[in-house]
């Protein structure tokens, strides 16, 4: 893509900005440009105000001692009026903009693909919400200001004008000599800007693991490591924000030294004139009284087209991400779940990853309503993947998973995922209270229903203990709790939806032997009529289910109960033998 603002590609994604997002609000930008009018006026007033000024002192004028004085204060105060109201008018405009840009990656992110998601570390995605959108909203702040300068030069030139036009043309020559330089300033703007978004991203991310793994981290004696690492990611970004500052900077100095060699040109052709010219020097006064008022919206145009390409390059990253299609959507012929009772038929599924590893192959199994089926196998062996095409999480890449004989991918994913419930091995919470947590499982669910899925998930007794009962705030991913308190109120959500079928991932995994015998308890009673599916590495939930799949390399190498296949002396038997089934539970 080309960088410069005349490239078809900018003009392009400004009038996709216009047209998606800011001509929405044409009342307040008319509002805008009409305020900027008015505090342009004002400005324009001032070498009036003292070319009368001078008028007034030539002739001697009593009136001068208040007239002049009067005019002054009441030219000031309307300046004043305007700018506050279109320093907040613009404002208004711009962030809700910003907003509305927000809102659609935001709501575009929580509905793509899941390895969309998993691409990029979390602190990175959150860049483009706060950095390339700071940068946006600076672009749109300096556009907008920068229509304000515009009309304010041109009331300006007009005043100049009728006080000297030979004048005005002599001052105005020499300001389109800048564009070229500051022209190129701004490509070089907006090539290290792009570099400096991905910069920002990795020092996040690298901060945020960091962060997240601070007991390793002095575990293991690493601090000095991750100093070190933390070290160069500074010192990349500092010469990355070294390198734009210095593009920045240039754009002030030269229009600077073009400013002073049109005034220094001004007088001196007043000067030479001054031999043969009728003019006053009130005339002249007010005339560099106007240039010198032009100069500072002159220079913060020159300085727009910086603020704007830094602005471009972050908007072409968060379209990026509003574009990017979503590969798990419903098909134009999907339609509802059927009726059902939860019926799950992997047949000869296969998935493989975008970078090739093959996680799935050939994978088939079948699991009755109300039957549990488990999942186990070594590391990698692909149980997680499985799950997660259930409720398409991901995509298999041949085969088919039914429920209730109907293919998922034809199904539409509000009604897939409702009839759904999933745990995690992860139990992070959301920074809300206890009872919000357990009704993201059913919105608008009573606190009676709410406190009756604690109940039965053995989390009641911990959460009436809590400072506020269910009313308590568990912080970020749930901090303020324990693992296996978290693991509880996940698993009290995933009750309270009634799914027709239950995924549990591990999700015992945290539970001491009481708490898990007591869940095992609340769960046999909730799977009557309904479908569970767990991958477990507890003997103890394996040797209750009613179907066990011993899987391998993505493959469904034995089936059958706890008992038929230990007697097969197969792979289920060597995992068993080797504790990867938690022989000690």
């Amino acid at each position: 893509m080309k960088t410069s603002l005349d490239s078809t590609a900018t003009r392009a994604l400004l009038a996709r900005l216009w047209r998606d997002h800011v001509r929405h609000y044409k009342p307040a930008l008319a509002l805008v440009l009409g305020l900027s009018a008015a505090m342009a006026g004002a400005t324009a007033l001032y070498p009036l105000v003292l070319r009368q000024a001078g008028i007034l002192f030539s002739r001697a004028d009593p009136t001068l001692v208040w007239q002049i004085p009067l005019l002054v204060i009441l030219v000031t105060c309307l300046k004043a009026i305007t700018q506050y109201f279109q320093n907040v008018q613009s404002q208004n405009l711009v962030l809700r903009v910003i907003r509305d840009l927000q809102d659609r990656m935001f709501a575009h992110l929580t509905r793509t693909d899941l390895a969309r998601i998993e691409r990029e570390a979390p602190a990175q995605l959150a860049t483009r919400f706060t950095t390339d959108a700071t940068l946006i909203r600076e672009a749109l702040t300096r556009t907008v200001n920068g229509l304000a300068d515009v009309v304010t030069v041109i009331g300006l030139v007009a005043s100049m004008i009728y006080m000297d036009w030979m004048l005005s043309v002599l001052a105005a020559l020499l300001y389109p000599i800048a564009a070229v330089p500051i022209q190129r300033i701004g490509q070089r703007v907006r090539r290290a800007s792009g570099g400096m978004q991905e910069t920002i991203g990795q020092t996040a991310a690298l901060l945020n693991e960091s962060f997240a793994q601070a007991r390793t981290v002095r575990a293991y004696r690493l601090e000095g490591i991750e100093t070190k690492r933390a070290r160069a990611a500074f010192r990349s970004l500092y010469g990355t924000l070294l390198a734009i500052t210095k593009s920045r900077s240039r754009v002030e100095p030269v229009l600077e030294v073009l400013g002073g060699i049109a005034i220094a040109l001004v007088i001196a052709f007043e000067a030479w004139r001054a031999t043969f010219s009728d003019h006053t020097l009130g005339d002249f006064g007010a005339f560099v009284a106007a240039l010198l008022l032009a100069a500072r919206p002159l220079r913060a145009l020159g300085s727009l087209n910086s603020a704007l390409q830094e602005g471009l390059a972050g908007l072409v990253r968060v379209f990026a991400v509003i574009d990017e299609p979503a590969r798990i959507q419903d098909s134009p012929d999907a339609k509802p779940l059927p009726p059902g009772t939860g019926h799950v038929r992997f047949e000869q599924v296969g998935f493989v990853y975008p970078d090739g590893r093959v996680a799935l192959d050939g994978l088939s199994f079948e699991a009755l309503p109300g039957q549990t089926v488990a999942l186990v196998g070594p590391s990698g062996a692909g149980k997680s993947t499985a799950l997660a095409l259930i409720p398409r999480l991901h995509d298999a890449s041949s085969g088919a998973v039914r429920i209730d004989d109907a293919d998922v991918r034809g199904i539409t994913l509000a009604s897939l995922r409702d009839s759904i419930a999933y745990v995690g091995q992860d139990a992070l919470l959301f920074d809300d209270t206890v009872a919000a947590n357990i009704a993201m499982g059913r919105p608008g669910a009573s606190r009676a229903a709410i406190e009756a899925a604690a109940e039965a998930a053995q989390a009641a007794g911990f959460i009436a203990a809590l400072p506020r009962s269910y009313d308590t705030m568990v912080g970020p991913g749930g901090g303020r709790l324990s693992g296996g308190q978290r693991q509880r109120i996940s698993l009290a959500r995933a009750l309270l939806r009634d799914p027709r079928v239950l995924l549990l991932d591990e999700a015992t995994s945290a539970l001491d032997a009481e708490n898990e015998a007591a869940v095992q308890v609340a769960l046999a009673r909730l799977r009557a009529g309904r479908t569970t599916i767990v991958i477990a590495h507890r003997l103890s939930t394996v040797r209750d289910a009613d179907l066990v799949v011993a899987m391998a390399d993505g493959k469904a190498v034995e089936m059958g109960t706890h008992a038929s296949l230990l007697a097969q002396d197969g792979l289920y038997t060597r995992l068993v033998r080797s504790q990867a089934l938690g022989l000690a539970a």
